[in-house]
């Protein structure tokens, strides 16, 4: 199973944003579209925009993985939004996904990052994460201060805010 992105055009005052939401295709796709539908409409239009498996070579090195991530489903895109839920850290393609968006490459300057804490990540305490159950480089990024991590909010005004930040 492939991580599944979409790609969410935005604006909030006059900033204009497209966000690369990664996510665990196979259990979080209902959250995805219940991001779609309470965000989409605040942010702007949807356009997919997915790495699924079979569209890369996994034997290819892994540089010429993330450039063509980067220039061919990031592209043009700000930041980029890891939904994480139960098993979102083990997805390779999550990974690739996060490592490219944050690459500046010919055509597509360094994204931002965040990532957002799904109700379904398994947890007993909803201001703690373990750092071994959350995408490694979202982990990496959060821990030098260039990424963000958030728990899951039903609020556009508060996703805006994040997604501006």
């Amino acid at each position: 199973e492939a991580g599944a992105s979409y790609v969410v055009a935005g604006r909030h005052m006059n900033d204009r944003h497209k966000i690369f939401v990664s996510y665990h295709h196979a259990l979080d796709e209902s959250y995805k579209k219940i991001f779609e539908l309470r965000f989409g409409n605040a942010f702007g239009a949807i356009v997919p925009g997915s790495v699924q498996v079979g569209d890369i070579d996994p034997n290819l090195p892994t540089e010429t993985i993330r450039q063509k991530i980067r220039d061919e489903y990031l592209r043009d895109t700000s930041v980029t939004v890891v939904l994480i839920g139960a098993q979102t850290w083990q997805r390779k393609h999550i990974d690739w996904e996060i490592g490219s968006s944050i690459r500046q490459t010919e055509y597509n300057p360094r994204s931002g990052l965040l990532g957002i804490v799904l109700p379904t990540y398994p947890r007993t305490d909803p201001t703690k994460y373990n750092q071994h159950t959350i995408p490694p480089r979202l982990y990496d990024n959060i821990k030098c201060e260039f990424a963000t991590i958030y728990n899951w909010s039903d609020d556009p005004t508060t996703v805006q805010g994040w997604i501006h930040d």
